[in-house]
Formats: C-alpha cells, structure tokens, sequence
C-alpha cells in the first residue's frame, strides 16, 4: 500500500483504493474474532517489537462501522457528542438545507445557543433529533407496510 508523501487527511477526502482495501480487510478481521468480549490486537512493526490493544465491545463494534464506511469509500468524520456545530455542519449531518435545519431551531425542534448573531449547535442535541426523527420514520414505515400487507 503506496500513501502520497503529504496526504491530506483521511476526514477531508474520499478513501484510496488501498485504503479501501485496508480498511476491508482490518473490518473482517475484526469481525472474524469479535466474540461480544474484550479483542486482544497484537501489531508488530518493521523490528518485529509487538503492541497489544485490548478492544472492548464498543470498541470494536465503533471501529468495525468506521471501517465499513472507508470500505465503501464513504468520506468519514468523527463528530464528539459535545462539540458545538454551526447550522452548515448540522444541515450537512441531517443531510436537510441550511434554511430548513434554522426552521427546525426556530421552531424549537432542535435545540441551540447564540454566540454572537451565530446559532450554535450541540452535536449531542443534533443527534437526539436525528434518533427520534428516524425512530419516528421507521414506526410510519412499520405501520404502512402492516397497511399494505392488510390490503393483500
């Protein structure tokens, strides 16, 4: 696996093919030795020392999903729960525009904070709207199935 020797970061472009590939092949490795326990990794560098990563559950299932989206060739960003968003980066999440993402805050659907003429955004509050709305859309989609299913 060849890398550029000044690559951009992986969060601000598409994967490479290799690091597709890499990404692949660690995720089934993975996945080949996830037991619902704790994962020993042992990784040995170019001087045969080792290092041994324990993976908790978590770990590995957040690892796993990482990889599977590199995989695909999805970009990826990793968002910590408390850091605060601006409505651009809450649109793009919710994948909605800038201008309805500040109807759903002025309306008082998701909540925010000023600083300054800014609205600020919470990435745990963006992600608790997020939950409840696709939980909203899967028990509409579960009701119009049983609907169709009725129908026949």
């Amino acid at each position: 696996m060849t890398m550029p020797a000044k690559a951009e970061p992986l969060g601000r472009r598409l994967p490479s093919a290799d690091e597709r590939a890499a990404a692949n092949q660690l995720r089934k490795i993975l996945a080949a030795h996830a037991s619902g326990q704790d994962t020993k990794l042992r990784i040995f560098d170019e001087e045969t020392k080792t290092a041994e990563i324990v993976l908790t559950p978590g770990l590995s299932t957040m690892l796993m999903e990482l990889l599977r989206h590199i995989g695909r060739g999805d970009a990826v960003t990793l968002v910590p729960v408390s850091q605060m968003l601006t409505t651009q980066q809450a649109a793009d999440i919710l994948n909605v525009s800038r201008p309805y993402l500040v109807t759903l805050i002025d309306t008082g659907k998701i909540k925010h904070s000023k600083v300054g003429r800014h609205r600020r955004i919470k990435a745990e509050d963006l992600f608790a709207y997020k939950n409840a709305r696709d939980e909203k859309r899967s028990k509409a989609l579960g009701a119009l199935a049983e609907m169709d299913a009725a129908l026949l």
